[in-house]
């Protein structure tokens, strides 16, 4: 999960991270960073080509952002019914695009859209010995993807 630099400029980070706990998530890793170019480019690489790609890179270079990797069953299904439809006009209530999201463009969080790109993702922004020292089981993580 990323909280995206308009949620975090707004002070909405700690209002979604108490979400995450309400909801049964369990936070195995959290990080506070700046994205650089490069690395927003590289994270956001299968939107490369496309008309939004440039702005996208900007905004998520524009501030702070949070990185977490989240525990639950079904994770990656429950955090995306969590944060809501991407255009937070079409979110349902309650959810943290609805509440925090200020457009389709800005819309507050980032979820992984598969187990796989979460593993992907999830590596991108922590190490191993980060998940570990935090109490997740880095073996659990890639077991998802032999079950798959």
């Amino acid at each position: 999960m990323l909280i995206k630099p308009n949620a975090v400029k707004n002070g909405y980070a700690h209002e979604i991270f108490l979400m995450v706990h309400n909801h049964g998530f369990k936070i195995l890793a959290q990080k506070k960073l700046q994205l650089s170019e490069r690395e927003a480019q590289a994270f956001y690489r299968v939107h490369a080509g496309k008309p939004f790609f440039q702005g996208l890179v900007e905004f998520m270079t524009s501030g702070p952002i949070y990185a977490a990797v989240l525990e639950k069953d079904n994770a990656v299904t429950e955090w995306r019914t969590l944060m809501g439809a991407t255009d937070p006009a079409k979110a349902a209530e309650g959810t943290v695009r609805k509440k925090y999201a200020e457009s389709v463009q800005h819309n507050a969080v980032h979820g992984s859209d598969s187990d796989e790109n979460a593993l992907n993702e999830i590596f991108f922004f922590f190490s191993a010995r980060e998940i570990v020292n935090a109490g997740g089981d880095i073996y659990q993580l890639h077991d998802i993807l032999k079950n798959d």
